[in-house]
């Protein structure tokens, strides 16, 4: 008898993830304990189909698809949750906040706020480097950087200030050092990436080149207005200035050449400063540039030029365009401007408390002028490189401002007999530093110059490069620096130094004896303030 074929097994079950219900009631298995008798216990009779389908809705197997509390059975076991059970799930929350807000270095937890602290003194490369550790070290850097109000960079293209800058949000401060050129595309990432900068300064590396445009300036400085302040060098390729805004109160700009067009509408600028290059064929109009100033800037208290197209009448236009408010006029490297120049400072100038014309041609006469002016107010005065000016003009200026606290005349006391290699000169106003290569044409000097001076509140003194004086009396009991370099022909037994609190005597090329001699006076000097400070009970 044939066999019949047998049947083939069945394909094996796959296998597939667990049910997120109850295969008793049917109800969530989250938070829920069942009440029915398990299947496989021996004292429950297992029901027939008849009798299961005789059951009572209640008992009925189903998936709870309804969010009705009332269609939903309520488990016996399952009680409504107490006052204690909410407190105690309200700081199981904490605690995982506080988890949160720690990372763990070093097999311990630190709060992310220390380390975010800690990072804020690295520089912004080493913050940068510190986000690329973790995830934790990521979420500090950038808290880092959204609590960033000034940033301080040496950056080498717009890459990095691209993916830099949008992080700081609250960005006010940005000091660039360039070292790579600088262009609209510089401009337009800063336009984009920096909606609250006030503060901008941009300094170029020995190498890097300003390409920046006077049309590109002019739309940045239009579309910031919340810029106040914005200082950039390098600016030779500007071609032209036309900037407006009502917001910008402090302006620096420096190695500008040739400008078709000067013109500077800001009604809240209180400081400017317009650096040219030593060129001789520089063709920008500075009289129409300080008539205009008058006019568009009248709030106008601190001004800085440097050219030397400066003239007697680029003067005159500042005297009409009656800047009346200035407290702080520096005209720098103008040959051309002499003591008619001078007289109309005194006549559109209320109130200095610095004045520099180094550089410039005035003579005794017009320091003179500048004494009887301003006997109340001047506390800095600058005559370096004026070759006109003696003694004479030097001492009756340190007689006749006692408010004075700052003078400057180096290399204006020169002697003619030497030939001596003409260098340069650096000088230093408002953080700045003057580089002036070049003298107007010299006065005969006499070859030895006896210089007395005497102030109760001198504190600096420049001399820097003052070889027609051979003999030296300073008297100054509130001097601390003193400046006497290059002063080549000045004999150590005529020098004579009354200044208990000087400290930095700067004596490069001078003579050895001269430097001995300065060290025993100073030697000398502390040894009557200290017998001094005995006798009176200091």
């Amino acid at each position: 008898m044939a066999s019949l074929p047998t049947k083939p097994p069945p394909p094996p079950r796959p296998k597939t993830r667990g049910s997120y219900n109850c295969g008793r009631c049917g109800l969530p298995k989250k938070g829920h304990v069942c009440n029915l008798p398990s299947p496989a216990d021996g004292g429950a009779p297992t029901p027939s189909p008849s009798s299961s389908g005789a059951a009572s809705g209640e008992n009925r197997l189903r998936r709870a698809l309804s969010f009705d509390d009332a269609a939903t059975p309520t488990s016996p076991e399952k009680k409504p949750r107490a006052a204690g059970d909410e407190e105690e799930a309200d700081e199981a929350d904490g605690q995982m906040e506080e988890d949160e807000e720690r990372m763990e270095l070093g097999g311990r937890a630190w709060p992310r706020e220390l380390v975010a602290d800690v990072l804020r003194r690295l520089g912004p490369r080493g913050v940068m480097a510190a986000a690329a550790v973790s995830r934790g070290w990521r979420d500090c850097a950038g808290r880092v950087w959204r609590a960033t109000e000034e940033l301080r960079l040496r950056a080498v293209g717009v890459g990095l200030l691209g993916a830099l800058l949008p992080r700081c949000t609250a960005l006010s401060r940005l000091v660039l050092r360039m070292e790579s050129d600088v262009d609209a595309a510089m401009l337009a990432c800063l336009a984009f990436s920096c909606s609250s900068l006030e503060t901008l300064e941009i300094t170029m590396a020995d190498k890097a080149v300003n390409r920046m445009t006077g049309e590109e300036l002019s739309r940045f400085v239009s579309e910031k207005r919340s810029l106040s302040v914005l200082k950039i060098g390098g600016c030779s390729s500007l071609g032209f200035l036309d900037l407006s805004s009502s917001s910008l109160s402090v302006l620096w700009l420096s190695d500008l050449c040739s400008l078709s067009k000067s013109v500077i509408n800001c009604s809240n600028m209180s400081e400017l400063s317009l650096c040219f290059t030593q060129q001789s064929n520089d063709c920008t109009d500075l009289v129409a540039l300080m008539d205009g100033l008058g006019r568009m800037c009248p709030n106008l208290r601190n001004m800085h030029i440097s050219s030397i197209q400066l003239s007697n009448e680029a003067v005159f236009a500042l005297e009409n365009a009656n800047l009346r408010g200035l407290c702080m006029l520096s005209l720098i490297l103008g040959s051309k401007i002499t003591d008619a120049a001078v007289a109309s400072i005194v006549r559109s100038c209320a109130s200095l408390d610095l004045l520099d014309l180094s550089g410039s041609s005035i003579s005794d006469s017009g320091v003179g002028m500048i004494c009887k002016a301003f006997p109340h107010t001047l506390s800095r005065l600058l005559l370096a490189l004026c070759p006109n000016i003696t003694t004479c003009g030097i001492q009756v200026a340190t007689a006749q401002l006692p408010l004075l606290q700052l003078m400057d005349c180096g290399m204006s006391l020169r002697s003619n007999s030497q030939n001596e290699k003409q260098g340069a000169y650096f000088g230093e106003i408002n953080g700045r530093i003057r580089l002036c290569p070049k003298l107007p044409t010299l006065k005969k000097q006499p070859m030895r110059q006896k210089l007395i001076i005497k102030h109760d509140n001198l504190k600096k003194l420049s001399l820097w490069g003052c070889s027609a004086i051979d003999a030296l009396y300073v008297k100054c009991p509130e001097l601390n620096d003193l400046n006497l370099n290059s002063c080549t022909n000045l004999h150590p037994e005529r020098l004579l130094l009354q200044c208990p609190n000087l400290k930095n005597v700067h004596a490069f090329g001078c003579q050895d004896m001269l430097i001995g001699a300065i060290r025993n006076q100073k030697l000398i000097n502390r040894k009557n303030l200290m017998k001094q400070c005995v006798s009176t009970g200091v």
